[in-house]
């Protein structure tokens, strides 16, 4: 809702709905007065019948472009009107004087990359500040092939649900494509198959119809379903992520021991990593592809555009821009459907790891506060990142598991030590102190050496945890955040040992001492139960498994050698090849051979990995899902929980 003169809403506040908004202005689009029975208005014009309902769906869809113009109108006003002498470093009194003029709502990035915008086109006119928003950039372009159904009532539109799978949505549309009356408007039954993400109860809403490049339609379904809302204070155990380049998450869960001043975060120093860095290859690859074939379309309109082009060629050039052009459109599909399937992975990632560890809070970098310094060379593929769509994922995942997610300033997360808050330094690799990097953080005062991420991991549940009184919560988008910067230390912990058998027998087993003395054997027995012989000692081994194998891989004699770890194949010969012929005499098949002449192949070359399977991406390699030990949980009887034994 935005505030108009008196004189031109006439009561004051708009109402909410974009349709009526615009009847209550005035700026509606009136049938022409003067139009004949057959459907032609004056000068040979055709009159094309509509209903009401159907003028309610154009009037919603333009009030919406029309708001957010405005509010982009009113950030841009609001910043040249109190244009700084230099934009990337306000003073207190500018940013005082910036804040009374801004529109309720503007955000710190809004500013940001509005500050940015007008900067870049100063620079490009001689210094010159634009006049306002429609010098500052194009028009806005609106989808002209979608029907918003949100605006219309039960006698244009209906949907109800025949099954758990299946919704029927009933929507009366033309049966031509110029209607003169009403007999030309018929109903329409379209039967709706719902995903498996849908759930049962969930409540269906009026969607948006939407015709895709291919020409088909599109339901855009929207469904909710009224979940209990999550505490914002008064947690114990929480998660903390953070954004990585080469890993999307890296997060560490973190418990709240004490009260007060003796408040203190502990951990069990076990990272949870979501590593995507062929995810990321992939579609970094696939943007530079992108990038090489707008140049190539623009290089073509360029020439056609020219005046020396001859009239003959132009065409030629213009056929040969429209192949470049479909690709372009194919490759920026691929990208939107990779980015989107990739932040639900990591958010059903990020979910099921809290929730296993009985965590009741996420902590998440806040990405309106998060911004690089300086020249950074990976800027290109953390600008490429799907942050904000992975944010909305596990807002909405989390609030199915009525777990909170709540954000936190991510100034200085990697800057400091989580154990002594010390200042960090950043170096390639731990046997490579003496260079400067990013990857790996080392404090010389405390000692600490760890990846920086699962370092800035520490600091984000710490901030969480130890300022969660100052939550706020957003009444508009219901989003919760922390402003306030509460720094503490880290202690990492050991996790309880599990019960074995031979604790267990020992506390049920009573000492010698209390043993009622008697014979040694039971009465009837004629004779003692003999010894049992003692087996051999066997080393102790860990319960870790090893990141990779240890041994390296066996490999059949003949075939090509490969690197430890990877899972040998045998080769499947072809018919008509023997013992020379691929893999040795002893790995050849026996089996007479099926009908097709070709025999398949009975092993694969890799299996897949339990976590790849969960993630929905074979080269994704994430932490399995694990649940902590219970008395490290929120309800653990683990006060004052052992020191960390040193790997």
């Amino acid at each position: 809702m935005y505030w108009l003169p008196e004189s031109m809403s006439g009561a004051g506040r708009l109402p909410s709905k974009g349709w009526m908004a615009l009847r209550r202005l005035g700026w509606t689009t009136p049938a022409p007065a003067s139009a004949s029975a057959e459907g032609v208005g004056v000068g040979g014009a055709v009159v094309v019948y509509v209903s009401d309902r159907v003028r309610r769906a154009g009037e919603e869809q333009a009030a919406r472009t029309l708001r957010l113009a405005l509010h982009r109108r009113s950030v841009v006003m609001a910043l040249l009107a109190t244009w700084p002498a230099d934009p990337s470093r306000r003073t207190g009194e500018e940013w005082t004087a910036l804040r009374e003029v801004l529109p309720p709502g503007a955000s710190a990035a809004e500013i940001r990359n509005r500050t940015r915008q007008i900067r870049g086109w100063a620079r490009a006119h001689a210094g010159r500040l634009p006049a306002g928003l429609c010098e500052l950039e194009e028009p806005p372009t609106v989808a002209a092939a979608s029907v918003l159904l949100a605006a219309m009532d039960r006698q244009q539109t209906t949907l109800q649900r025949v099954d758990p799978a299946r919704a029927r949505l009933r929507v009366k549309l033309p049966m031509c494509a110029a209607p003169v009356s009403r007999r030309d408007w018929a109903w329409h039954v379209i039967d709706l198959r719902l995903p498996p993400a849908v759930e049962p109860d969930a409540l269906l809403h009026a969607p948006a119809l939407r015709i895709t490049p291919a020409g088909r339609i599109a339901v855009d379904l929207p469904h909710s379903r009224p979940v209990a809302t999550a505490p914002a204070t008064g947690h114990t155990v929480a998660v903390g992520f953070d954004w990585g380049v080469n890993t999307l998450l890296t997060g560490v869960v973190g418990r709240l021991t004490g009260q007060g001043a003796t408040a203190r975060v502990v951990t069990d120093g076990r990272p949870l990593i979501f590593d995507a860095t062929a995810i990321s290859a992939k579609l970094h690859r696939l943007r530079g592809h992108r990038e090489h074939l707008a140049a190539k379309r623009d290089h073509y309109r360029a020439l056609a555009d020219s005046p020396r082009a001859p009239h003959s060629s132009r065409t030629v050039l213009l056929d040969k821009a429209a192949t470049p052009q479909s690709e372009h459109e194919r490759v920026c599909a691929r990208i939107r459907k990779v980015n989107n399937t990739l932040a639900w992975s990591a958010a059903r990632w990020a979910v099921d790891q809290a929730a296993a560890l009985g965590a009741s809070v996420i902590y998440l970098e806040d990405l309106a506060t998060l911004e690089t310094r300086g020249r950074r060379r990976g800027n290109a593929r953390l600008s490429g990142q799907v942050r904000g769509t992975l944010t909305r994922a596990i807002g909405h995942l989390a609030a199915k598991a009525h777990i909170t997610v709540v954000t936190v300033p991510a100034r200085g997360t990697s800057a400091r030590c989580p154990r002594c808050l010390r200042t960090l330094g950043h170096h390639p690799a731990p046997d490579r102190l003496d260079e400067r990097g990013w990857k790996w953080a080392h404090c010389t005062s405390c000692g600490l050496s760890m990846d920086r991420d699962h370092a800035a991991a520490r600091r984000i549940v710490s901030r969480g945890l130890l300022a969660q009184a100052h939550t706020i919560t957003d009444r508009a988008t219901g989003t919760r955040t922390i402003r306030t910067t509460a720094e503490g230390t880290v202690t990492c912990v050991r996790r309880p040992k599990k019960t074995t058998r031979r604790l267990r027998r020992a506390r049920r087993t009573p000492a010698p001492s209390a043993r009622p003395r008697g014979p040694k054997t039971t009465p009837g027995k004629t004779r003692p139960t003999p010894a049992r012989p003692s087996p051999a000692r066997r080393p102790q081994t860990t319960r870790r498994m090893p990141d990779v194998r240890t041994v390296p891989a066996t490999t059949p004699t003949g075939a090509v050698q490969r690197p430890a770890g990877h899972d040998t194949q045998t080769p499947t010969p072809f018919p008509g090849q023997g013992p020379g012929h691929g893999a040795p005499a002893s790995h050849q098949p026996e089996a007479p051979l099926p009908a097709g002449g070709r025999r398949r192949s009975r092993e694969t070359c890799r299996q897949r990995t339990r976590a790849a399977e969960r993630t929905g991406f074979h080269h994704v390699h994430a932490t399995e899902v694990h649940p902590l030990n219970p008395r490290f949980g929120p309800h653990g009887t683990n006060t004052r929980p052992r020191r960390a034994r040193k790997t």
